[in-house]
C-alpha cells in the first residue's frame, strides 16, 4: 500500500452504473462505448466500498496523511454580541 494505484474493473467491488460491463475473453467490455473498460475515464464507474476517488484512483491503496496541532495553533473565531446577552454578560466578544 505504498503508492496508489488506479481501479481496475475486475475488482470485486467495481460496477457499473449502467450495467454495460461484460467480459470478452477475460478483457472488460463496455457495450455503451464498445471499446474497453476504463473505470478512469467512465463517468458511471462505482465502487461498492465507495473508495473510489476523482482520477480513478482507489482509495483502499491511499495513505492518509495526518497532522498533529497543538491547542495554541487552533484558532479559535470570536463572536460579537449586542443588545441583551451584552448587558448580562458585559463583555463584547465571547471566544
Amino acid at each position: 500500500m505504498s503508492e496508489a494505484r488506479k481501479c481496475f474493473p475486475k475488482c470485486n467491488r467495481f460496477k457499473c452504473g449502467r450495467n454495460y460491463l461484460i467480459f470478452r475473453g477475460g478483457t472488460p467490455w463496455c457495450r455503451w462505448t464498445d471499446e474497453q473498460c476504463s473505470p478512469v475515464n467512465c463517468n458511471y464507474a462505482v465502487c461498492l466500498g465507495r473508495r473510489l476517488l476523482p482520477g480513478g484512483i482507489c482509495g483502499e491503496t491511499v495513505k492518509r496523511k495526518t497532522i498533529e496541532r497543538s491547542p495554541e495553533e487552533e484558532i479559535m473565531p470570536s463572536v460579537k454580541v449586542r443588545g441583551k446577552i451584552f448587558r448580562k454578560i458585559g463583555e463584547k466578544e465571547l471566544f
